[in-house]
């Protein structure tokens, strides 16, 4: 049986740290890089302040995926925010789905909140929810109550 020098156990021991180190990064990053475990649906709002790239996306409380990209459309009369969800697969969404931007807590983070749907045919890979509810924006709320209304 050969022996190895220090060095070279050392290196050994050191590439399979690394390996390690980026195979956890990936798994935790929730980069997908190695399954195919997630769809891609999209949605369009009015609004989204407060939703970031990899905020959740949860159905019932439960999450189920991630916010993969947000871009700015103004191609259409209206100015619209398109969100691009990553949603894993087997989870049940139909075309008459809802999709709102939600705060957990009273001012913590955003993230998508889905509504399964009842009817319609389930959506799948690269498909759009249409039924969707733009972020509650909380300064503009509290403005309107701080401000007094002057009825002549």
């Amino acid at each position: 049986m050969k022996k190895y020098s220090k060095e070279t156990s050392v290196g050994i021991f050191v590439l399979v740290g690394l390996i390690g180190i980026a195979y956890m990064s990936i798994k935790l990053g929730n980069l997908g890089l190695f399954t195919d475990n997630y769809m891609t649906l999209k949605a369009a709002f009015t609004n989204v302040s407060g939703l970031k790239i990899n905020s959740p996306v949860q159905m019932y409380g439960v999450d189920v995926g991630y916010v993969d990209g947000i871009q700015l459309d103004l191609s259409g009369d209206i100015p619209l925010a398109r969100v691009s969800m990553k949603v894993r697969k087997g989870i049940d969404i139909r075309d008459d789905a809802t999709a709102s931007v939600k705060t957990s807590g009273l001012i913590g983070d955003k993230f998508v909140g889905l509504t399964a749907g009842a009817v319609g045919q389930q959506l799948k890979d690269g498909e759009s929810i249409f039924q969707t509810n733009p972020a509650l924006d909380l300064e503009d709320l509290l403005a309107k109550f701080a401000t007094p209304s002057v009825n002549k």
